[in-house]
């Protein structure tokens, strides 16, 4: 008798454990991620003009991260450790214009456990943008808006908003992927009359800046107008951004959906183009806050990025995680975890990052590295405090900085730390050896 009690328990509490966890449904996912924006320009990473109060709404809810990087500093690399878990210099072949081969996707992975993912805007990781690529049930390319009053990302949150109330029921993942900052930065009255008391003041500005603004001086004198038309497109995504965020309320689900709003690297130089051809817009003024260097470049300001991340109950609100170095190579392993997959890629740059996102501040466990998908490249590497660049083989030193003290990497101690080079140059030596010996690259693009 007593058994048959006991075997009952035991059938009842397996019984109200599985539907506890059946009850339980994985959070949706909605991934906003701007063009270009610098680390400094929104209101809540320091940026003295910038009107962004949706953003820093969102930030006040949730975390946002000061020391969280890119895995590219153009927009295919950044976009494709965000995709597979990989630093971009693994692929051979530039997955802009040849995709990611049998290189497993995020997307992929969510389609399995049963989510909805769909995608919109800016797409820039392949040469097939139909729906069903990468397991995305739904993707529209859409480029900049047909009513430039309201921004040029105006359709593609639209069309992401209308796919977030169809999936309502979820689980849902969906990109949305604007344009703006992206060159050239025309902003539309509308927006730039916004800003029309700005006047700027270079004081207001760290050090980073001010060879912008000197550049920006040498095409026009309007400095206070370059700045306006750059703050009006910022505003853009942050209206956008609001738009977003009070459907998702609307619907109830605020609750469980995960948002997070990045960038895919630093701000654009005034100065853009290689090879002979140049571009010059006296309006792109993104700052990268006290970092130096921008897109293009290997430095902090090129790689390091906002990073904002609201999960209610779960990621503590109104927190700034300024210890726990972040990359989006984690993207992949990080959610995975959380939506329970068990079936990852047998090899992965990242590491599941949850228990940071939740709130934990440790050190990773892996270093970050960056190079282009070039032979003759320079890499560089972020190992704990430490960052490390190395020269290129025609000429310079290594370039050696401690980030504890010197973020903005002014000061090179690579001669007063002549082991701590040595060490993180033979990891980048190790990592380099795995590289492809060759790449392949259909086109020379200006992203």
């Amino acid at each position: 008798m007593h058994r048959t009690l006991l075997a009952t328990l035991v059938l009842f509490l397996v019984g109200l454990h599985s539907y506890a966890r059946a009850e339980v449904p994985k959070p949706n996912v909605v991934f906003m991620f701007a063009d270009d924006l610098g680390y400094g320009d929104l209101g809540c990473y320091g940026h003295p003009y910038a009107k962004t109060p949706a953003l820093d709404r969102l930030a006040a809810e949730g975390t946002r991260f000061t020391q969280h990087y890119v895995t590219g500093v153009t927009c295919n690399p950044s976009r494709t450790g965000v995709m597979t878990g990989l630093f971009p210099a693994r692929f051979a072949q530039y997955a802009a214009d040849y995709g990611f081969g049998d290189r497993v996707t995020i997307t992929e992975l969510l389609k399995r456990q049963g989510y909805k993912p769909g995608h919109f805007g800016k797409w820039h990781i392949g040469p097939e943008d139909a729906d069903g690529t990468y397991g995305i049930d739904v993707v529209q390319t859409i480029g900049k808006s047909r009513n430039s009053a309201t921004g040029r990302d105006t359709d593609l949150y639209s069309a992401a908003i209308d796919f977030i109330r169809e999936n309502k029921d979820g689980p849902f993942y969906v990109n949305v992927w604007g344009h703006a900052t992206h060159f050239p930065v025309n902003t539309s009255p509308e927006l730039v009359n916004v800003f029309s008391d700005v006047s700027v003041d270079r004081a207001d500005f760290p050090p980073t800046m001010q060879h912008k603004f000197d550049e920006s001086l040498q095409i026009s004198e309007q400095l206070d107008e370059s700045m306006r038309q750059y703050l009006g497109d910022v505003y853009q995504i942050d209206r956008n951004v609001g738009r977003l965020l009070t459907v998702i309320d609307e619907l109830e689900l605020r609750e469980n959906t995960i948002v997070v709003f990045s960038s895919d690297h630093g701000p654009a130089p005034v100065a853009l183009g290689k090879k002979g051809v140049r571009k010059y817009s006296q309006n792109m003024l993104g700052s990268p806050g006290p970092f130096r260097g921008g897109k293009h470049s290997q430095y902090e300001g090129g790689t390091r990025v906002p990073f904002i991340i609201r999960w209610p109950g779960k990621t503590p609100p109104g927190r700034v995680n300024s210890t726990s170095v972040c990359s989006f190579v984690d993207w992949l392993p990080t959610l995975a975890a959380i939506a329970g997959v068990n079936d990852l890629p047998e090899q992965l740059d990242g590491e599941d990052i949850s228990d940071i996102w939740l709130g934990v501040e440790r050190q990773r466990e892996r270093p970050l590295f960056w190079k282009t998908s070039s032979t003759g490249s320079t890499p560089a590497i972020r190992d704990g405090k430490w960052k490390l660049h190395l020269p290129s083989r025609k000429r310079g030193e290594p370039e050696l900085y401690d980030l504890s003290v010197d973020s903005s990497e002014t000061d090179n101690v690579a001669a007063d730390y002549p082991e701590a080079v040595k060490e993180l140059s033979a990891k980048i030596s190790t990592w380099v050896a795995t590289l492809p010996a060759e790449y392949t690259k259909t086109k020379d693009k200006q992203d």
